[in-house]
This record gives C-alpha cells, structure tokens and sequence, in this order.
C-alpha cells in the first residue's frame, strides 16, 4: 500500500517522480523519507515546480544522476518532523525551500553567496549513491533545515513561495549581477524567455532599467514578456544585433542577462554587449570553454559575472517586493497539473507544447 495522491501515508510509501534515464521518468513508489540527523526536517509537500534545470539531467547534459532519484528542487509545503536541533522551525509552519541546502554559518553563507555553502547539496541530484533525493514527491528530508527552510510570510501564496525558491530569486539575482541602477538610464538586454528570463525582465525592472529588449523565438514567451514591460524581438523575425543597436546609437546594450545556458546564447549576449558592458549569465552552461576569448574580453573591457543564485539569501530579501503585488510572478504559471501527471508534464515543458511556459504540480 501507498500513499493516495490526495490521501494519508500508509506503510512508509509515496509517490515520487524518479529519473530513469536520459528522456526517461516516471511517478514510482518510493520510501517516505525520515529524520537521518538531528539538523533534518520531513517537509509535507503542497506544490512542487518544473525547472529548465531539470531537463538538463532528463537530457543527460549533466550525466551521472543515479536511476531512481527523486527529481525536482521547487516545493514549498508544511513541515511534518523536526530532529531534535532544529530551534526556528515546528511541526505545522508554512515553510519554501531554495534549490540548495544552506548551513547558514559557514563563511559564504554569512556574506550572503548561500549557493556555495561549504555542506550544502543540491535537491534532486544523487550520483553513485550520494546526495539528495529531490522535491517532486510528497514529502522530502531538507537536511539543515534551520538554515535552508524559510517560513512563508503572510501575504505570500503558495505559487508565490514557490518562485521565490528559485525562479524569482535567480533571474533578479541576474539582473543585480548586471549592475542594473536607476540613475543610469541603462539599456539591458535578456536572452531567452523561459520562466528565469522573465523573472529577469521583472528584476531588471524593479532594479530601475531604462529600457530592456527581451530575446527569445517563441511567440508565447515573447507577448507575457511585452506584458511585463519589455520590448520582444521574434529571433526568427527580427535580427537581435540590429534591434539593440538602434536603440542603443549603435553602442550595444549596456547590460546583457543570459539565462538560456547554451553556447550560442552566450556568443549573442557577448556580440550585443557594448564596450565596458556588463555581461550576467545565470543559463547553466555544460560547455568546457566560453564562447569568447580572453582577449575578445580584454578588447571590450567588460565585466562578466556568471554562477549559481544563492537563493535562500535572495528569497527573503525579495518578500516585500511580493507582498507588495507589484508584479503578478504567477502570470507565468501556465499550466496546474497533479504529480500523478508529472511524466506528461515533463514532455510538454521539455516540447513548449500548448504554450507552457511554467507548470506546476500539485502533490
């Protein structure tokens, strides 16, 4: 016996999505997972998100994730156990999660980079039996909970938690890498319109962009991009180069944010930076080299700032400004689905079926 997808736990089993190989996941029967050291919490997961990172493992562009991991690094939910460390958190609190677990003391945490704390671990990401099973069950251990888990404010919805874990935070965590300022009349242009590059269009904006010119070639991604504020070029309409040098006199964009995390994003992003530019890359890049040199960088004086978003430390700062309702984070949410429909719901984010944009799941 299992866990019913709307029901109570019964003889330690859940459902989870596990990776089975390249292209290959599936809902399967997995333990419930308990308290292994005392800094552990069990959370009861309510909604669980689809991450352009993801596909990255379900493509293999990152080989070696062990068979019958439990995938997925987006969910908020209720905590169900607590080890006998734990002095922020109780049974019941209302709790997201970034996509890293954080210690909270060590050097990087302390200064904020929280994605590189020196014992934290990546969510749904085990290699020859090491690391952590991931959030697209309906319950995960969060090991140091006290320095990962963050209770959701009130006025803060559970969609709304749920993108401040990684989306939100990553693509404003983009835009601030860029050096965006309100007094500088900047022109910022963001390659790829995927679910982080609109959250960077909205950071850019909150952060006080004269101007940004959002790039992707789906038409979908490119009108909720215009809605957020920004100017859509239809890459298989419009040439990039062009578009940002007329609005620019011809310099190049004053900020390029790269999400896309490809080779030839990155090629672009550098061919629309204008000299003494900055360059932000938050795409994950699995190439051994850049897609420019040494010396193109030394000959455009630039300033390139790339890595991972240290999202615990960005989703608390980025509460006041979704409580606020300035923006509507959640227009991105294109499609609701249940985990029992995690195997479809893989496909059609991975194919931009029906014009998804972002799914998520309910557990």
């Amino acid at each position: 016996m299992t866990v019913a997808m709307n029901g109570e736990a019964a003889n330690g089993q859940q459902w989870g999505l596990t990776f089975e190989g390249v292209k290959s996941v599936r809902v399967s029967q997995v333990p419930i997972p308990t308290i292994q050291e005392p800094t552990d919490c069990i959370v009861r997961t309510s909604l669980v998100g689809v991450c352009g990172s993801d596909l990255h493992a379900y493509h293999g562009r990152e080989a070696g994730c062990d068979h019958g991991t439990v995938m997925g690094h987006e969910m908020v939910g209720i905590v169900d156990a607590v080890g006998a460390s734990i002095t922020s958190l109780k049974v019941g609190d209302r709790v997201m999660c970034p996509f890293t677990t954080n210690c909270g003391s060590c050097f990087y945490c302390k200064r904020g980079l929280t994605a590189r704390c020196t014992t934290g671990q990546l969510f749904g990401w085990k290699s020859g039996g090491k690391g952590l099973d991931g959030g697209q069950a309906q319950y995960v251990r969060v090991p140091l909970a006290d320095g990962t888990l963050s209770r959701i404010p009130e006025g803060v919805t559970d969609e709304e938690a749920l993108l401040l874990g990684d989306i939100f935070s990553t693509g404003f965590f983009c835009a601030d890498n860029g050096g965006i300022e309100a007094d500088q009349n900047q022109i910022v242009a963001v390659i790829g319109c995927g679910p982080v590059g609109l959250m960077a269009i909205l950071g850019a904006r909150e952060l006080g962009a004269k101007r940004v010119i959002a790039i992707d070639m789906v038409t979908d991604r490119l009108d909720l991009a215009k809605e957020y504020g920004a100017e859509p070029v239809h890459l298989k309409e419009q040439e990039p180069l062009a578009a940002v040098h007329a609005a620019t006199e011809g310099r190049g964009a004053d900020v390029v944010l790269e999400v896309v995390g490809s080779e030839s994003a990155m090629t672009l992003a550098y061919k629309l930076l204008r000299p003494g530019g900055t360059l932000s890359c938050v795409g994950v890049h699995n190439e051994d080299k850049l897609a420019f040199s040494p010396n193109q960088a030394y000959d455009k004086n630039i300033t390139f700032r790339i890595g991972r978003c240290p999202a615990r430390h960005f989703m608390e700062k980025l509460v006041p400004v979704v409580v606020s309702k300035k923006y509507d984070l959640t227009r991105i949410i294109t499609h609701r689905m249940d985990l029992k429909e995690a195997v479809e719901a893989y496909d059609m984010f991975d194919r931009k079926l029906d014009g998804c944009i972002k799914i998520v799941l309910r557990t």
